[in-house]
């Protein structure tokens, strides 16, 4: 018996280091959400910001703007205890939406003035927007500044088909309009009601985002927790039966 025991214990001690594996951060670095949104279109991009430290708080985000593709329209959400401060560029080539002559765009958003404690995240919201139409994605290079002065910075643009690099840049992939727009359809939500509600939806997108990632993890952990018990018990009854 005393050998069954010692057997079950090592078991369950692989199998919990698996579950820790398991429920950990997917991935803990910034990013955006959604991670895709229809090209010429509007959109409302969350900056998800996790805390990936123990010891300090997030107290800065700055998010570099592409240059290569100009957003004539960025409109940050407010975020309760955060500043916003967002900085224009003057454009080398004046681009043209809507007919009218744009002569400069949105470079950098930073927010700062508020705190991501250890163990959370928070979603910075931004309508942005008209999204260009002949390119696949948009990297937006982002620093996120700690209150020891610890600065990481998220500015690695990941390559298809290579691994994905230690500080990899938050990156908008941009799709046709009919197939970003395929989502919203099987839900039935139009993409005019999407940009008619987009202020409004960025705050329970934050949360539905959050809640599938811990539904998803939970389940995993309990689908794990019932295997070891199954596997333990195997284990114990087959001594029983031939002690």
């Amino acid at each position: 018996m005393k050998i069954a025991n010692r057997r079950a214990a090592t078991v369950c001690a692989l199998a919990a280091g698996t579950v820790l594996l398991v429920a950990g951060p997917a991935s803990a670095h910034v990013s955006v959400d959604p991670e895709e949104a229809a090209k010429g279109d509007y959109s409302t991009v969350n900056f998800k910001v996790p805390n990936e430290k123990d010891d300090s708080s997030t107290v800065k985000l700055e998010v570099t703007f592409p240059t290569d593709h100009p957003l004539a329209s960025v409109m940050p959400q407010p975020v309760p205890g955060w500043d916003i401060k967002v900085e224009k560029k003057k454009l080398d080539k004046p681009i043209k939406v809507h007919g009218e002559k744009i002569t400069e765009a949105v470079s950098k958003v930073t927010w700062s003035g508020g705190k991501v404690e250890p163990g959370q995240f928070q979603q910075f919201p931004v309508s942005m927007g008209q999204l260009p139409e002949d390119a696949d994605q948009l990297v937006f290079k982002a620093l996120q500044t700690y209150d020891n002065d610890d600065i990481v910075r998220w500015i690695e643009e990941p390559k298809e088909g290579a691994a994905e690099p230690e500080n990899p840049a938050p990156v908008l992939k941009l799709a046709a309009a009919e197939d970003a727009g395929e989502g919203a359809a099987a839900s039935g939500v139009s993409s005019d009601d999407s940009k008619a509600t987009e202020k409004t939806a960025a705050s329970s997108d934050a949360d539905s985002g959050s809640g599938s990632d811990t539904t998803a993890r939970v389940l995993g952990v309990v689908g794990i927790v019932v295997g070891v018990a199954g596997v333990a018990f195997g284990v114990l009854a087959g001594r029983r039966r031939t002690a």
